[in-house]
């Protein structure tokens, strides 16, 4: 079998940056807000890699940028070998179908006034994929794929279904076009645990099944975890480690991520009472106005003169294993 690194890439982002001028107004104070800088990452065939952070790292709008929704500032995005940041407008939809997005919110992303079958096809009349008869067998096909009976589900309407089945659906429109990488943001935030562990496995079975690879966005470090080849930590719009889920979760090196992991609820109370968790201290700085140097210096415990002064770089101390981080928990050895 091949590891992911002997795997060839699906898409590859390269210094990121996405930027949002903000009208000041009742006394806050405008400018420009900082939500991606200078991101780079690749993702290979079959590949799962999972983005982490706290709410406001950036970890949306570093979605919404590789699929050019809207275009970064600056930075370039290459999906099989096109650059989506410098096509054009024919170029891009044609390249989108290569790319696919699950949302957060099941509901919100369906048409409330569309049945089952006519939001599944919606991909396929869009991109004049087959005759009418052709485009119904595929619908049944992928509502097969997902577990949903066609017979059953076809002609119901989303106000008609729980939030897994809205969620089973948006994933079969998703798949629809056979794509290359499927984002995944938040996709299963607002589902409770039951389903949540559902369609995980679905998300799974479909990777094995149809070779997907994905970009998994979420706050929950342990689902992360549990769905991840490998995981990038995002703070502040930037990435500030990024490694092999195992090695990352077991040993990490930025004090940031080893602060997230110490916020994962640990369900032994004996275990809970001897680990002392690692409290971030202070506020989170504004994206309008990041700190010098390390943004995550504010609040760091290792923080020294060095990390106002120069901005620390993704550096591999260990394979597969980088940290953005002058002062490492470890120099990465097992």
């Amino acid at each position: 079998m091949t590891t992911v690194e002997e795997r060839p890439t699906v898409l590859s982002a390269r210094n990121l940056v996405q930027e949002f001028t903000v009208r000041g107004r009742g006394g806050i104070k405008g400018g420009v807000v900082h939500a991606v800088s200078d991101v780079s990452f690749d993702i290979a065939e079959g590949e799962t890699l999972g983005v982490v952070g706290e709410t406001g790292s950036g970890k949306s709008t570093l979605a919404r940028s590789v699929m050019q929704a809207p275009r970064p500032k600056s930075g370039e995005v290459v999906l099989r070998g096109v650059n989506l940041t410098t096509c054009k407008r024919a170029q891009l939809t044609e390249a989108r179908r290569h790319v696919q997005m699950v949302f957060q919110d099941p509901f919100g992303s369906l048409n409330p006034r569309w049945r089952v079958s006519d939001i599944v096809a919606e991909p396929l009349v869009g991109y004049g994929v087959g005759s009418g008869a052709e485009r119904e067998r595929r619908v049944r096909e992928l509502l097969d794929l997902v577990g949903l009976n066609p017979d059953t589900f076809g002609r119901r309407r989303p106000h008609e279904l729980s939030g897994g089945q809205c969620q089973r659906v948006a994933i079969a429109r998703a798949i629809a076009l056979d794509p290359a990488l499927i984002v995944c943001d938040e996709a299963v935030s607002s589902l409770d645990v039951l389903i949540q562990a559902q369609v995980l496995n679905l998300f799974e079975q479909l990777r094995t099944e149809l070779g997907l690879s994905y970009l998994f966005i979420s706050h929950d470090l342990a689902l992360v975890k549990q769905v991840s080849d490998r995981v990038a930590v995002m703070h502040l719009g930037q990435l500030c480690e990024v490694g092999p889920a195992e090695a990352l979760y077991r040993a990490p090196l930025h004090p940031y991520t080893v602060a997230l992991l110490a916020s994962i609820p640990e369900p032994d109370p004996e275990s809970a009472r001897r680990r002392r968790p690692l409290a971030i201290r202070g506020e989170p700085p504004s994206p309008i106005s990041p700190p010098s140097g390390c943004r995550f210096r504010t609040r760091c415990p290792r923080a020294e003169t060095r990390c106002a002064e120069e901005v620390p770089v993704l550096r591999e101390l260990a394979p597969g294993h980088s940290v953005a981080c002058h002062f490492p928990e470890h120099d990465g050895t097992p």
